[in-house]
């Protein structure tokens, strides 16, 4: 007998169909939903034509002229590559970990999704993953989300859907993924993997290795959480379950996952910080100098932007000639500092005068800030006196952390000594080193471009050059006795040191090589001061200059860059070159969109006699004089000319080299026009500033790849450049000369100049 089969009540199939209303009603209302997202009503979704047009904020890069990027520009460090520059290894550790089925899908994977589902709500698994695809991560790079509340993460995760079935659409499966690889953030604000390479492994996407892709791709998961150079074992233990997920997807054998698994992280970190690195200070004037060709090419209806227009700029600047200058000045400048505190000891001017300190306290920006607040000045120094924690440069050491006032860092900073340092190649103009101070994060002014200071002594070549070329003969003889001018309001300038002079006089090459300060006066009188100054602005200095006796003695404030333009006459028979910063700019797909190339001035400011005789002078500047230190204590043999410098007070120390194919000039003194060297030994040129030329050159010497800078001679001067200085370089008065002169009676005259 047959077994009857129960009917479901009445009631149960009611329920079901309840069930099956409800069910079919919310799936209705999910499409409507989905429908009303579709159509903008929850948010804008870009259209197809949006989406296939969209560009990326790239960052500029900045290359040195042997091609080593030192810097970007960027509101987003993004440098975008093509698909054919991916390693195959990189490609498979990206899909192995994070979209198996990418080459399968649609751009949205059910399957996944319904696995993390299942996973999800019904096993309580969090670690299951989201579900999105790489074409859904690509659409939320693209489209970032705004909110992050549960209604809009619905809305979020449909819009990312649709979008990605549009690009899907549009796009290629190896579009997808280059696009993909070029805008997701790796953290470090460092967006796209070329980005990411060069900042963790110093290395282009082309070279990097199967273990360093996967521990790039590894990041990706939480930027932050499995950083290497933060988390150093979380992102090793991420990369190696990169590793085994690329040999599960059989992209790698066994014995490679275990090979690769051997192998540390090997990080080569590199911030492209405005502050650190290479060269900031050239890369900042760098940045000035394109944001003013920019502005010009807009004017012309382009679009650039130095930081999202992924411009490529190639600059003058040679890689290895800057790294050694700036070994060089640590080197130098540290051991400086510390024979400079020596020498003032517990009577230094940051120590003892405390109206010195509220004086400079007065030029901060703080102090200003706090000013215009409305607070009286009592009110400014307690608020300035109060301690917070803060990081300190400290004295060549590093930084560190301390607990103090921002009048203790006043006195602090006040006590460094700063440097400009500047070479320049004569014969094109290509700036091959530029240091604008000694720290950039906490010095911020250039000395190179912005700082204008006394020039000393190296001005004195300029009086010498306008009066050979007024026909006065370098064998002309000036004696060194000390003169006091009567129109000058009693000016008597003297010289340095001890030596009894008065019976003496010296050629005009022994004046100058020696630099002696009476002789540049009486140059100066016969070159006449209204010769000079157009002499110097034939050479290049545009700024104007005292129309003063005391310009002899560099009086006159002249940039570092202006008076390298001037030293540049010399290398080229009287004309001056513009010194560059910029060789040529490219776009991202690297096609030249300008190139810059310096061109001699056209009028010559002196003959090409003229210039053999005062090269033939500063070399005796070198050989004799007072940098002879350089052929002394650092052995130097090339073919070099030159002209020290030390203003009054000890304020600033100059040195200015010439050589054929370089001119390098260098500035050392303090910020604080109040302070200077406490004496002469420690601050003249010949101490304080020819070492940052003398240990720099010393060791280009070492490197053939420097033979070009190194190696060149001055062109052997004519026969007639010859005889012209071939005198005595001292004659003592005569006889009866010295019997009428009395030499503790100081001449007095006028000054005829």
């Amino acid at each position: 007998m047959k077994k009857k089969t129960r009917k479901p009540s009445k009631r149960k199939r009611s329920i079901f169909k309840v069930l099956g209303i409800g069910v079919l009603c919310l799936f209705a209302l999910f499409l409507i939903f989905v429908g009303s997202v579709n159509l903008g009503l929850w948010g804008k979704i870009p259209s197809k034509k949006e989406l296939s047009s969209f560009q990326y904020q790239m960052a500029s890069e900045v290359f040195t002229t042997d091609s080593v990027l030192i810097g970007k520009y960027y509101l987003y460090d993004r440098q975008p590559i093509t698909f054919n520059d991916f390693p195959e290894h990189l490609k498979h550790a990206l899909i192995a970990i994070e979209d198996e089925r990418f080459y399968e899908h649609n751009g949205i994977d059910i399957r996944s999704l319904i696995r993390v589902g299942f996973k999800t709500i019904l096993l309580g698994d969090n670690s299951s993953g989201g579900g999105s695809t790489l074409t859904q991560q690509l659409a939320k790079n693209l489209y970032p989300r705004k909110e992050r509340n549960k209604t809009n993460i619905i809305v979020d995760k449909i819009k990312e859907m649709i979008i990605a079935k549009r690009l899907e659409k549009i796009f290629t499966k190896d579009e997808i993924l280059t696009n993909y690889l070029n805008t997701v953030s790796f953290g470090d604000n460092t967006f796209g993997i070329e980005s990411a390479a060069l900042k963790f492994f110093n290395s282009r996407t082309t070279d990097i290795s199967a273990p360093q892709a996967a521990t790039l791709v590894g990041m990706l998961k939480a930027t932050y959480g499995y950083n290497p150079r933060v988390f150093p074992d979380k992102s090793l233990g991420r990369r190696n379950l990169v590793l085994r997920a690329m040999y599960n997807n059989n992209f790698i054998s066994e014995e490679q996952v275990a090979q690769f698994s051997q192998e540390g992280l090997n990080l080569d970190y590199r911030e492209f910080d405005y502050n650190a690195g290479i060269a900031p200070y050239f890369r900042e004037e760098v940045r000035k100098e394109m944001l003013r060709w920019i502005k010009e090419q807009n004017e012309n209806d382009t679009d650039y932007n130095i930081y999202t227009s992924g411009l490529k700029i190639y600059t003058t600047l040679n890689y290895k000639m800057q790294k050694l200058a700036e070994e060089v000045m640590v080197d130098h400048m540290s051991k400086l500092q510390n024979s400079f505190e020596k020498s003032y000891g517990k009577n230094a001017p940051w120590l003892k005068d405390k109206n010195l300190m509220l004086k400079i306290a007065k030029r901060t920006p703080s102090y200003k800030r706090l000013q215009e607040s409305g607070l009286s000045h009592e009110q400014i120094i307690d608020s300035l006196s109060k301690d917070k924690k803060k990081r300190n440069f400290n004295s060549w050491e590093g930084d560190e952390e301390v607990t103090a006032s921002t009048m203790d860092s006043i006195q602090h900073y006040t006590k460094f000594l700063n440097t400009g340092s500047l070479a320049v190649d004569p014969t094109n103009g290509d700036i091959l080193v530029w240091i604008g101070g000694i720290n950039f994060e906490q010095y911020k002014y250039d000395h190179i471009s912005q700082s204008k200071r006394q020039v000393g002594s190296t001005f004195k070549p300029i009086v010498y050059t306008t009066a050979v070329e007024q026909g006065v003969s370098p064998c002309t003889y000036f004696s060194a006795e000390e003169i006091e001018y009567d129109n000058l309001k009693g000016w008597s300038p003297s010289n340095s040191g001890s030596k009894d002079e008065a019976y003496l006089n010296y050629s005009m090459e022994e004046g100058l090589s020696n630099s002696i300060n009476t002789i540049a006066v009486k140059v100066l009188e016969k070159a006449g001061i209204g010769n000079v100054l157009e002499m110097a602005a034939a050479m290049g200095i545009e700024d104007k200059l005292p129309n003063e006796a005391s310009i002899a003695l560099g009086t006159g404030e002249i940039k570092i860059i202006d008076l390298a333009q001037a030293y540049t006459s010399y290398a080229n028979n009287g004309k001056h070159i513009k010194p560059n910063l910029i060789k040529s700019i490219s776009n991202h797909k690297d096609s030249v969109l300008v190139e810059f190339q310096s061109e001699l001035s056209k009028k010559s400011a002196f003959s090409k006699e003229t210039s053999q005789i005062m090269i033939e002078m500063m070399k005796s500047t070198i050989n004799d004089g007072t940098a002879s230190r350089l052929r002394t204590t650092y052995g130097l043999k090339n073919d070099i000319a030159g002209k020290t410098g030390t203003t009054q007070n000890n304020k600033d120390a100059w040195f200015v080299a010439l050589t054929p194919k370089l001119v390098h000039i260098t500035w050392v003194g303090l910020d604080q026009h109040e302070i200077g060297f406490s004496n002469t030994s420690i601050g003249q040129g010949a101490n304080a500033a020819l070492p940052l030329f003398g240990l720099w050159m010393k060791e280009l010497n070492k490197d053939k790849d420097f033979y070009n800078y190194t190696k060149p001679n001055f062109p052997n001067p004519s026969s007639s450049v010859l005889e012209s200085l071939n005198c005595d370089p001292v004659k003592r008065d005569g006889f009866f000369k010295r019997l009428f002169k009395n030499p503790n009676k100081k001449k007095s005259k006028k000054f005829n100049g």
